[in-house]
């Protein structure tokens, strides 16, 4: 294949990124290339992330309280994304802790019912990330749009790495039908995103991807003792992991 035929593959696996981790209208041609995609993850994380912080700055300029600048911004985050991670995260909080059995951890996490650890989980998720962007507000504008796009950069970049890692706990699902995601495409995520997140927060960044390094491995190694890998949500789950772990790292 033609270098020029492999570099304009590569700038599809963008609007594919964003078609798939976000509600966004983007247009698509016929073409799936499933997780060696994944290294533009961040890329969407930035897009998403530039939006709910132009939503939050633009709260403050029309005279409104940084709370409800980041509830603003907060609400962006799950309205552009469909609620998409924070699904995943409820739908984790059950099945990991609702089963006794790794199948019925699975069909627990399978069910679009919601229990009480999903609630409590999303509860705390939502709280924690509304606090933490309150913070960052009410410290400088500046910072809390950076530490929105660290976030969303480093958070997503975790989410190949997972792909990476772990075999697929289930034979079918969002995460089994996108593939494994290759090494090579999980370290250009990863690269990518932490080249951005420096950019942005200079050497905060390097804490913001230990924090969120720790959140990923927990929760990694958490989902394998009890499911045997990851899924969709397990996947979701990391994100919204990660990105709390970032922005808290940020207001250190």
């Amino acid at each position: 294949m033609a270098e020029n035929d492999k570099a304009l593959i590569r700038l599809r696996d963008m609007p594919l990124a964003l078609s798939l981790l976000s509600r966004l209208a983007v247009p698509l041609r016929r073409f799936d290339r499933g997780a060696r995609a994944a290294w533009a993850y961040p890329l969407a994380g930035l897009v998403l992330g530039g939006m709910a912080a132009l939503g939050g700055i633009a709260a403050l300029a029309l005279g409104l309280p940084t709370p409800v600048a980041a509830l603003v911004s907060l609400s962006l985050q799950v309205v552009l994304t469909g609620a998409m991670h924070e699904d995943g995260l409820a739908d984790t909080a059950d099945g990991l802790w609702g089963g006794w059995t790794p199948a019925r951890r699975l069909e627990i996490m399978k069910d679009s019912h919601i229990g009480s650890y999903g609630v409590i989980a999303l509860i705390l998720s939502l709280g924690a990330r509304g606090v933490a962007l309150w913070l960052l507000f009410e410290v400088s504008p500046a910072l809390a749009t950076s530490a929105i796009l660290a976030a969303a950069l480093l958070s997503r970049a975790m989410m190949p790495l997972v792909m990476c890692a772990l075999p697929h706990a289930r034979a079918s699902g969002l995460s089994q039908a996108q593939g494994r995601a290759p090494l090579a495409t999980a370290t250009v995520g990863l690269a990518l995103a932490v080249g951005l997140a420096l950019v942005l927060v200079g050497a905060a960044g390097l804490n913001a991807l230990v924090a969120a390094a720790v959140a990923t491995s927990a929760l990694g190694l958490i989902a394998r003792a009890k499911i045997g890998g990851q899924t969709g949500d397990i996947l979701g789950a990391t994100q919204q992991l990660a990105e709390i772990a970032v922005l808290f790292s940020l207001l250190m």
